[in-house]
């Protein structure tokens, strides 16, 4: 039971970090760098801190217990993941919510699976294995499915005006979209990578009297203040290089509206980690696979908004069941290397007298 309200708590962060964007549609009249600014400010600040005041038992005592060296690699760890939030946002500029959310999320799965058992020095063991296999064959079907979305992007492009293009998706840019969804997907995967060097934060919070399905959320404190460091940075620089600093206090504009819609979406954006580390801490002997469930549900989601508001009208038929075709692969090449870490888990245990088991795949 504790692993099945482990994966419903991971369909609700998928189901956040899929709708997280849609707030930001609503806003008018500033610039991308102004109103990310302000939405990260509520998801990187406020929202880990108040979410985790309430959660962790004394939240502040807890962080100063940390060891220094683990405070520091958490932090940098969400460093490098806030390039991958940062350019995650201009990736849902260029591509919608549909083909941008595969195509990025598609690769931090890859990334999030591969480069743990690289840094371990456990690959070659990996390759070798019925359950590496089975994971590597995992990854090529993601790869395959993110080609597919693209080729579905580019018949996109070819098939409609510049008009059309712009009243679904006013921005849309393929070859801007695809460069900047590649470096978000694989910075992206950082998260996971400061979730579990974090662990000993949990620990500590677990020891204090916090609630196991609560202790990650000492963890989110770090790891996104990170991340508000590389988006508060570039944001600002923006603000100051484009001069659109002038956009929060513009009277001609709706601040308020602006804010609320921001902070809805910031507080959402927030939610899909405060879920995920729920649902990780109750996963049990199937933690590996909560980094490849969190993936899935995100592109299935994201998917489906992007039906919803219309992302593809005008495409079509066969465009449209090639991108079809292309995010099931992706969500079912999650489904692949979650079974290939079942194995993984399964054969250590088999054979544990006889050596000790070794994690063939990251969270």
């Amino acid at each position: 039971m504790a692993v099945i309200w482990g994966v419903i708590l991971h369909a609700l962060g998928g189901f956040a970090s899929g709708s997280f964007y849609l707030p930001y549609k609503k806003v008018k009249g500033w610039a991308w760098e102004s109103y990310w600014l302000v939405g990260g400010i509520i998801s990187w600040v406020f929202a880990p801190w108040i979410m985790g005041s309430l959660t962790v038992h004394n939240l502040l005592g807890v962080l100063h217990q940390a060891d220094n060296s683990t405070l520091l690699w958490t932090y940098m760890w969400g460093v490098l993941w806030g390039f991958g939030g940062l350019t995650f946002g201009l990736a849902m500029r260029y591509l919608g919510l549909s083909l941008g959310m595969a195509v990025t999320l598609g690769l931090c799965a890859v990334f999030g699976t591969i480069v743990p058992p690289l840094y371990l020095g456990t690959f070659p063991a990996l390759v070798h294995s019925p359950s590496g296999q089975t994971i590597l064959m995992g990854l090529v079907v993601c790869v395959m499915g993110i080609v597919i979305c693209g080729l579905a992007g580019i018949m996109k492009e070819r098939s409609l005006t510049s008009k059309q293009k712009k009243e679904t998706i006013a921005e849309f840019d393929l070859r801007k979209g695809v460069l900047v969804a590649v470096f978000s997907g694989i910075m992206s995967a950082c998260m996971s990578f400061g979730l579990t060097a974090g662990q000993p934060i949990a620990e500590l919070a677990r020891q204090s009297g916090t609630a196991e399905l609560f202790m990650n959320n000492a963890i989110l404190v770090v790891i996104l203040l990170g991340g508000l460091t590389t988006n508060a940075v570039w944001c600002i620089y923006l603000n100051v290089k484009n001069k659109t600093y002038t956009d929060y206090l513009n009277p001609t504009m709706p601040a308020l509206r602006n804010v609320l819609f921001c902070a809805a979406a910031g507080f959402t954006w927030y939610l899909q980690f405060f879920f995920y580390g729920m649902g990780d801490s109750q996963m049990g002997a199937y933690r590996f696979s909560g980094w490849t469930l969190h993936m899935a549900f995100i592109i299935a989601f994201s998917s489906f908004w992007g039906l919803m508001l219309h992302e593809w009208r005008g495409a079509n038929r066969l465009t449209m069941r090639t991108v079809a075709v292309g995010i099931v692969a992706v969500v079912f090449s999650t489904v692949i290397v979650g079974y290939g870490n079942y194995l993984g888990s399964e054969q250590p245990t088999a054979s544990k007298k006889e050596q000790p088991a070794r994690p063939v795949a990251a969270e």
